[in-house]
């Protein structure tokens, strides 16, 4: 088997060979009667002191295709250097087919061997190369849980982007290709869903996000109904500028058009209804919070998916770095920087903030020591990058919420430096609707988006100790 991970090519080939066929969605397939499978197994999130692992459980109907079933939910779990049996430590109340098991009460830095189990049958990845990578937990049967940074945990950033209110067809790149997927018949619209079941986990003890980051594609195509419904949501949930602050992604443009004429005009012929509830066009916004500096950027373009930065924002943005150089500071914008994001994201070069402005970005940030990370949506990944110069800034893609693998990251600051996990949301909704999301690119979905334990989990050293 190669270790080598999914790339743009083999994503390419594979639609276009597929194209003109039907789209195979969960329970398509056939499967031998009577029989219950635990699939789809990810070790989704691995912090210091707890592990979050999901699957699907699936039977054959009447006609022998395999389709979602209720049945239980079991973790067994020991530390990888015992040799006793491992024990039960997680069990649901509830029988479902979307399985989401949170092990809690870990110890920090220790290998643990682990079992999924649902009404006898243990849990196995599903066959694709992300869960078979070399060390990979799902194929390992193990995991190491991380070793927090030291002193105090100042301050929690929950990160989210590509949310797409309003849009009812998911998987779609370009004219109708690939087939996408919609939601079931009867179940509230997935973008609602997603949303709900985000702003639900955020303010649970466990999760204890302090402040929402939205990094762009609030909207599926920024109509005035889609702007002023999750405008609404997120109002009704917290304060701007001190819950939640956003910034604007290339599906939240200003569009042409009839139904976009009630909006302010920024041309002769667009229409920005997003920035009527959010921010103009190109604006560049700044917070303080409790010592951090937060800094967001309208990557957008005018007509088109890929980004740039104006000279006005660079301008201010320089500015503010200049003031203070040594301040602590996250930026987000919607576009991906770096140029190894360019050359492996399914649509391209073109598809990320362009060339010249990245340096240019790159090149503060090397001037500005306080600059430590940098969060872009955009890819519906999970995924870090290399920066294009020597940096001491890390530069992630985050999941899409709206569709598999359907989360968002903790950015955790310590005095001794910061945390990072991905989360799946949990609702039962939202479960769901991750679940039926996988089968999106043909059911490449999870190879390109769930990104590695890595990319999702893990730990950075340095001096945060300033913030509050």
């Amino acid at each position: 088997m190669t270790c080598c991970g999914p790339n743009r090519r083999r994503l390419l080939a594979a639609l276009a060979a597929a194209a003109a066929a039907p789209l195979v969605l969960p329970g398509s397939a056939r499967a031998q009667e009577n029989s219950l499978r635990a699939t789809d197994l990810e070790v989704v999130t691995i912090t210091d002191t707890s592990a979050i692992i999901t699957w699907t459980t699936l039977a054959a109907d009447a006609a022998g295709a395999p389709v979602p079933v209720d049945a239980g939910t079991e973790i067994r779990l020991a530390p990888a250097d015992s040799t006793g049996p491992a024990r039960t430590v997680a069990v649901a109340a509830d029988r479902t087919p979307y399985h989401y098991a949170q092990i809690d009460n870990l110890e920090p830095g220790r290998r643990y061997r682990f079992e999924a189990w649902s009404d006898g049958v243990r849990a196995v990845p599903a066959p694709e190369l992300v869960t078979h990578l070399p060390g990979a937990p799902e194929c390992a049967g193990e995991f190491t849980t991380l070793v927090a940074p030291p002193g105090r945990l100042l301050r929690t950033l929950a990160l989210c982007n590509d949310v797409h209110m309003g849009e009812e067809t998911s998987g779609i790149i370009a004219a109708g290709q690939p087939p996408g997927v919609r939601q079931e018949p009867g179940l509230p619209p997935y973008p609602e869903v997603m949303l709900a079941a985000l702003l639900d986990d955020l303010r649970r003890p466990d999760r204890g996000a302090d402040h929402l980051i939205l990094a762009g594609d609030l909207t599926a195509e920024a109509t005035p109904e889609q702007t002023r419904t999750i405008r609404n949501r997120l109002d009704a949930w917290g304060i701007e500028g001190r819950d939640w602050i956003a910034a604007r992604g290339n599906h939240d443009r200003p569009h042409t058009g009839a139904d976009y004429a009630v909006c302010p005009a920024v041309t002769a012929d667009h229409y920005d209804c997003w920035g009527e509830s959010f921010l103009p066009p190109a604006q560049f916004s700044e917070h303080r919070l409790g010592g951090l500096r937060l800094i967001g950027l309208d990557t957008t373009e005018l007509d088109g998916s890929g980004g740039s930065i104006g000279p006005e924002q660079f301008d201010r943005l320089r500015e503010s770095l200049n003031r203070d150089p040594d301040r602590p500071t996250v930026v987000f914008g919607h576009h991906p920087v770096t140029a190894e994001s360019g050359l492996t994201n399914l649509a391209g070069p073109n598809f990320v903030l362009n060339r010249t402005d990245a340096l240019t970005l790159q090149q503060l940030y090397r001037s500005t020591p306080g600059v430590f990370f940098h969060h872009a949506g955009h890819t519906h990944r999970n995924r870090r990058t290399r920066p294009d110069i020597p940096l001491r800034v890390e530069f992630l893609e985050v999941g899409a919420l709206k569709e598999y693998p359907g989360g968002y990251t903790l950015l955790r600051l310590f005095e001794g430096g910061y945390m990072v996990n991905f989360y799946k949301t949990r609702t039962p909704d939202a479960r769901r609707w991750s679940t039926r999301s996988r089968a999106e690119y043909l059911g490449l979905m999870p190879e390109y988006t769930l990104g590695s334990t890595a990319d999702r989990n893990h730990v950075v050293l340095g001096d945060l100790s300033g913030l509050s």
